[in-house]
């Protein structure tokens, strides 16, 4: 529509990252204002602030593992919402600026997630080489771009080459060719995406205090109503040893009667559930049949209702 600003996308930057491949992906982002933000905190800032519509940051690699900086930012701070997950595969270059040769690089600079991805690489092919960390990978080739480098080469997304202009020396560099990289879509708080049939929901959930069978409470409420888990881990909230929460993605919309029966039970063994959102799957695995399926928690609910009423 004319007169209507074009939403505006921040992300994990520099130029260049591969937040800003996978941003690119979707396609409303194609028209839409992009906004590199030095870190993952200052990009989910940039939406809560009101400066930015939305955030693309990473939140777990196949690899190396979750993003600690996006599951502790998504706990604490004003409330975000998560509406879509990106998957891109990942793959890593090695680039200098031109008339470096690969057998002079002795500093490679780069994100700590990028070199656990491509360490053995790294041993065998520059062992006389010492990997410095970056804020990104990007930002590892912008410094040698400008001038500014205390490093010889930068490890990095194939497009930093282009964007800066910089000489690819290796290609394909990673430990595991299947790397994927997961992102989320943030926003703030609103409706969630409407239920596909193909969905995951994400949730943090605190825990009063440590004690026998916490985890085994938080478990039970997604076991017995046959809710599956694809990813659960603790996160110690920072306010003193030994206080965790647990980041949590479950198959299924908050609007399904199992998956919101499962969070008002999750609610009532801990004292906060922080939910993130519902939203699409971005892989084409089937899900599972299950043997319990929403028909009968409606029915099971209406029944409790003419129980209630005296309509026996």
């Amino acid at each position: 529509m004319p007169g209507v600003p074009p939403a505006r996308y921040a992300y994990l930057g520099p130029e260049g990252t591969f937040s800003e491949a996978a941003l690119r992906t979707i396609p409303a982002a194609g028209k839409g204002d992009l906004q590199p933000q030095p870190s993952v905190a200052a990009a989910l800032d940039a939406v809560r602030r009101g400066d930015a519509d939305h955030a693309l940051v990473p939140i777990e690699n196949s690899v190396e593992g979750s993003v600690a900086a996006t599951l502790d930012e998504l706990a604490s701070g004003d409330p975000l919402l998560v509406t879509r997950e990106v998957l891109l595969p990942v793959s890593f270059a090695v680039m200098a600026r031109p008339g470096t040769a690969l057998q002079d690089v002795r500093r490679v600079a780069t994100h700590p997630h990028a070199e656990a991805q491509c360490r053995r690489w790294l041993d065998a092919t520059l062992p006389q080489a010492t990997v410095v960390p970056a804020l990104s990978t990007a930002a590892a080739a912008a410094a040698l771009a400008d001038g500014t480098a205390q490093h010889d080469a930068a490890l990095a997304a194939p497009i930093a080459a282009d964007r800066y202009r910089l000489t690819v020396l290796a290609e394909d560099v990673e430990d595991s060719p299947d790397g994927v990289t997961r992102f989320v879509l943030v926003s703030r708080p609103g409706q969630p995406p409407m239920p596909t049939g193909h969905d995951k929901t994400s949730l943090v959930a605190f825990i009063a205090d440590d004690h026998p069978g916490a985890l085994l409470e938080v478990l039970t409420e997604f076991a017995v109503r046959s809710v599956n888990l694809t990813r659960i881990e603790s996160r110690p909230t920072g306010e003193r040893l030994g206080h965790y929460c647990f980041s949590i993605d479950c198959e299924g919309h908050v609007d399904d009667a199992r998956v919101g029966e499962a969070l008002m039970g999750l609610r009532r063994v801990c004292p906060d559930v922080r939910f993130l959102g519902s939203y699409p799957r971005a892989d084409d695995r089937p899900l599972p049949d299950r043997t319990v399926d929403d028909a009968i928690y409606r029915d099971a609910a209406a029944w409790l209702g003419r129980v209630r009423n005296g309509r026996m």
